[in-house]
C-alpha cells in the first residue's frame, strides 16, 4: 500500500505545479497595446475575477497600470485554488 501512496502524491503534487504553471499569464502577452502597463481591461483578460477595487489597491503607484512586479503580486493572490 505504502509503495502505491508515495508515487502518487508525487504525481499529484507535479501535475499541481504544471497546472499552475499554465495558468500564470505572461506579462507581455497581456500588454496587448505594448504600453509596458496593464489596463484593467488587460488584467480582465487572463483574471476576470478581479475587480476595479482590487486592481486599484494593486496598483501601487496609482499610475492607472500595473507593473509587471505589481501584476505579479495581484496574479499571486488571484489564482485560482487549486
Amino acid at each position: 500500500m505504502h509503495k502505491i501512496v508515495l508515487p502518487a502524491l508525487v504525481a499529484l503534487g507535479l501535475s499541481t505545479a504544471a497546472m499552475a504553471q499554465e495558468a500564470a499569464p505572461d506579462f507581455a502577452t497581456l500588454d496587448a497595446d505594448a504600453s509596458g502597463g496593464l489596463s484593467l481591461t488587460e488584467v480582465q483578460t487572463a483574471l476576470p475575477d478581479v475587480t476595479a477595487e482590487a486592481f486599484a489597491a494593486a496598483d501601487l503607484d496609482a499610475s492607472g497600470e500595473l507593473s509587471e512586479d505589481e501584476f505579479a503580486t495581484l496574479s499571486a493572490t488571484s489564482a485560482p485554488a487549486m
